[in-house]
């Protein structure tokens, strides 16, 4: 298991405390008196969801901290797409939210678009050294600063490191040939499993079991954590894992910047320590997950096999390269490998 180094002086510039949208909540001169309550979300409905984990942290520990707030926690309920989420939090329907970075270059921050990026991350060592540093404060600052203050980021969290699944195990990039990939079918994941070979196809993830199941489509990819719970490797597609650990997955933990502004001093501490708190514990649920539900699907009939990734990652490097300078990253792109063990 690995440990989280997440460093909350990071993100402390940009934290938000948060109102919550409703009428007895007020969003100017909280105090600590006040009764304030804060609805926060995520689009997994597993209850044994690393989200679930981290969000019912950040409940427990801010509901603690005497500063008179309430949290409510959504598991799905308030939407399992998350650009219904992203759009819930700029409209103050909803005040903290789990996403993923992709939603957020559609808001107009290109730049978080590095961070999906295949091969970016050697390891979850690797990982935690930029998001956890000086990289993810710049990002964190870029989302605040682009989004108008609608968006500011307290917490890095994993989705883990993510792999192929299918009908077939893959040993070389030749395997994937014609191979029909349930994944993204625009932007850099969609280029670069279409210059691996596969064809990207859209699946809404609530419909994918059975799209494996009905051929509908050849395979996927995910982490370990979120496949297995929704049984894909069940599948007669989903059967055999190649560990391909394309990417090591980020999360991003949002609150509405401009209800953090009406918020109290002692309301915002609270606020930073929960958060920092919420990362911690999704973290650490997720890299014991990981471990936990590879096992299980080898023990349900699953074949896993780890192959050389030398090509796989030769043929990110140059996707890498492109979209950084197309979106004037390159510096950035240079922090993030020279942080490489």
């Amino acid at each position: 298991m690995k440990k989280s180094i997440f460093v909350a002086a990071a993100i402390t510039m940009g934290l938000s405390a948060i109102l919550a949208g409703c009428g007895d909540s007020k969003t100017e001169g909280s105090s600590k008196g006040e009764s304030l309550k804060i609805l926060a979300a995520h689009n997994q409905t597993s209850p044994d969801n690393p989200y679930q984990t981290g969000l019912q942290k950040f409940e427990e520990v801010l509901e603690d901290s005497n500063v008179n707030i309430e949290v409510e926690v959504h598991a799905g309920t308030l939407g399992t797409e998350e650009s219904e989420l992203v759009e819930k939090l700029k409209l103050g329907a909803v005040d903290v939210i789990v996403v993923s970075p992709g939603f957020m270059t559609q808001t107009g921050v290109k730049e978080v678009d590095l961070l999906a990026l295949p091969y970016l991350f050697e390891s979850y060592e690797h990982w935690e050294k930029v998001v956890d540093g000086e990289v993810g404060e710049q990002i964190a600052d870029l989302i605040n600063e682009k989004s108008n203050n609608d968006f500011k980021l307290v917490g890095y969290w994993s989705a883990g490191v993510r792999h192929y699944y299918g009908k077939k195990p893959i040993e070389s990039m030749d395997d994937l040939k014609g191979v029909s990939i349930r994944t993204q079918t625009s932007g850099v994941v969609s280029d670069y499993w279409t210059q691996a070979g596969a064809v990207p196809a859209s699946v809404a993830w609530g419909e994918l079991y059975q799209a494996l199941q009905q051929n509908v489509v050849d395979s996927s990819e995910n982490a370990y954590p979120y496949f297995v719970q929704q049984n894909h490797h069940k599948t007669k597609n989903g059967k055999f894992i190649s560990e391909t650990a394309h990417d090591f997955t980020t999360r991003l933990m949002l609150v509405n910047g401009k209800k953090f502004d009406a918020m109290s001093d002692e309301q915002k501490e609270a606020l930073l320590e929960a958060a920092t708190a919420s990362v911690e514990a999704e973290r650490k649920a997720l890299y014991a997950q990981e471990e936990e539900y590879k096992q299980k699907a080898i023990d349900e009939g699953a074949v896993v096999n780890e192959i050389d990734t030398t090509e796989f990652k030769k043929l990110a490097t140059p996707i890498q390269d492109k979209l950084a300078k197309d979106i004037g990253a390159e510096e950035i792109l240079g922090e993030i490998n020279g942080l490489r063990n």
